[in-house]
């Protein structure tokens, strides 16, 4: 084994250990609107109750010949489907990895829902539309195009503003 791959598994042992999770890996205080929200008025009141955002991510592997199958994603790479939640500041919320890539995020939810992903009452986390339609979700309206506006406008260059900046 590579001196890499020895640092690489020495690195995910320490961040999967319960120990670092207990110490270090916190979900956001629930009865507190996070200072990036609240300060904007752009985005205050209307995300109050955001948590942060939530979505899924295909990672490189190398799984065993007789796993591929299942690693395939629809892209066909082989990967694995990770869940992954931030705050507002990109802090990691939480992570559930390891799972195959042919699986969709909405499994993920679920199933991260039913181990240990907490959401309290009353708040809730953006995501896209892989996810669920669920009081704890927010996601945008299926078939519904956004931005159309804007797309039309092509003889003017697009600016991307950051809702972060007042």
């Amino acid at each position: 084994m590579s001196n890499i791959g020895r640092y690489f598994r020495k690195i995910l042992c320490t961040f999967t250990d319960p120990r670092f999770y207990s110490n270090y890996v916190h979900l956001p205080d629930s009865d507190e609107t996070p200072q990036t929200i609240r300060n904007n008025t752009r985005l205050y009141p209307f995300f109050k109750d955001a948590l942060g955002a939530i979505d899924g991510t295909h990672i490189l592997c190398s799984p065993s010949q007789d796993e591929r199958a299942a690693a395939r994603n629809r892209k066909g790479l082989l990967t694995q489907n990770c869940l992954m939640s931030c705050d507002f500041d990109l802090r990691f919320l939480y992570v559930l990895s390891g799972w195959e890539g042919s699986t969709a995020d909405s499994t993920l939810y679920y199933n991260a829902r039913q181990k240990d992903f907490p959401i309290p009452q009353g708040k809730y986390y953006l995501a896209d539309a892989g996810f669920p339609l669920c009081p704890e979700l927010l996601v945008p309206y299926r078939g519904v195009r956004y931005h159309l506006q804007e797309w039309r406008q092509s003889d003017r260059r697009c600016v991307y503003l950051s809702p972060f900046e007042d």
